[in-house]
Order: structure tokens, then C-alpha cells, then sequence
């Protein structure tokens, strides 16, 4: 069964293409946690956020943005002790401060998906790419959501982070054409 290329480098990235990897997902606490591990990535491999994950989950009130939002220096030490996370002292910070704007966002815009859908016209975007080098690390839209969350609050939201949360998310279809979730995730 073809896949991408990259599914390939661990069984724990493998699973991840084949069950989540370009599924459209429209529940806000999913949408925040791939936020925050989107931004937990920069710089470090996704295979080391998925090794993370599960600890992500225990540590942060599973992606619970109103808890999160409220947390004190107190957490946020417990947090940088913690080994089952990325303890970065920004990247910790910044799950909060997000949090907080995550939850502004859901006020005005009744969802946090209805917000950041519409920088795909709340259709995602079927490419048919021949290959993994055929994938921008930008584009038009990661760039105006990147600015948008920026002007928000958002920390850790580049317009490459934003990108590889669009992909993740399923707002965009970057299945290799020959991939057998190609289809799949083309709705």
C-alpha cells in the first residue's frame, strides 16, 4: 500500500498517516490541542511531539483551553519539570497565552472552528501533489491565518507552524496523490 514518504520513518508516525494525518477535524478542544503541539514542534521533529503526546494530554487538562488559560507561575514550574513534555520555558508560556486568546475567539466567533476554517473558505483544499517536495511550507492562507492569529495574541503561530496545522487538520489535503489516504481524506 503506497504511502507518504515520511509515515514511514516510525510505527508511531505511520499510525498517525493512516488515522488522523488530513482528516478534516471541527471539535475546538482537537483544534487547540493541534495548535499547541504545532507550535510545541518548531524546531524539534513531530515524531518527538507524538512520542509526547499522551504526557501533553496528562499535563495540560487534555487541551482544556479554560483551565489552561487560568494557569499560575506555580503550574507553569510543574509544567518545566515535567519530562513529559518540551520543557521550554516559551513554548509553556505561550499554551497559555494562547489559551486565553482561544478562548476570545470562541466569544466572538461562537467556535474556534468556525474562526479558523474560514481561512479555507470552510472547505479544505484538495491538492494532488506527485511528491513530498511538491509541499510548500507556506502558502497564501497559512500566511493570512499566521497574521490574523499574531494580531490575536497567538504565540508560536508562523505561517509554517500555521501550515503544518492546516495540513494536520485537515484544512488542506497533502496526501501524495499516490498515497492511499489521498482519497480518503478527499471530502
Amino acid at each position: 500500500m503506497d504511502k507518504c514518504a515520511w509515515a514511514l520513518a516510525s510505527p508511531l508516525e505511520e499510525l498517525y498517516h493512516d488515522e488522523e494525518w488530513g482528516v478534516p477535524v471541527h471539535d475546538d478542544r482537537l483544534l487547540f490541542e493541534f495548535l499547541i503541539l504545532e507550535g510545541a514542534q518548531a524546531g524539534l521533529s513531530w515524531s518527538t511531539i507524538l512520542k509526547k503526546r499522551d504526557g501533553y494530554r496528562q499535563a495540560f487538562d487534555n487541551f482544556d483551553a479554560a483551565r489552561i488559560a487560568n494557569y499560575d507561575a506555580v503550574k507553569v514550574q510543574d509544567l518545566l519539570a515535567n519530562p513529559g513534555i518540551i520543557r521550554n520555558r516559551l513554548k509553556v508560556q505561550s499554551a497559555i497565552t494562547n489559551a486565553q486568546a482561544f478562548l476570545a475567539v470562541q466569544a466572538e466567533s461562537g467556535s474556534f472552528d468556525a474562526y479558523i476554517w474560514k481561512f479555507v473558505d470552510h472547505q479544505p483544499i484538495q491538492n494532488r501533489r506527485l511528491s513530498m517536495a511538491d509541499v510548500p511550507a507556506t502558502t497564501t492562507q497559512s500566511d493570512a491565518m499566521s497574521k490574523d492569529l499574531k494580531k490575536r495574541g497567538f504565540k508560536f503561530v508562523g505561517s509554517t507552524i500555521c501550515y503544518a496545522f492546516m495540513q494536520a487538520t485537515g484544512m488542506v489535503n497533502d496526501h501524495v496523490a499516490g498515497c492511499f489516504r489521498h482519497e480518503a481524506v478527499n471530502t
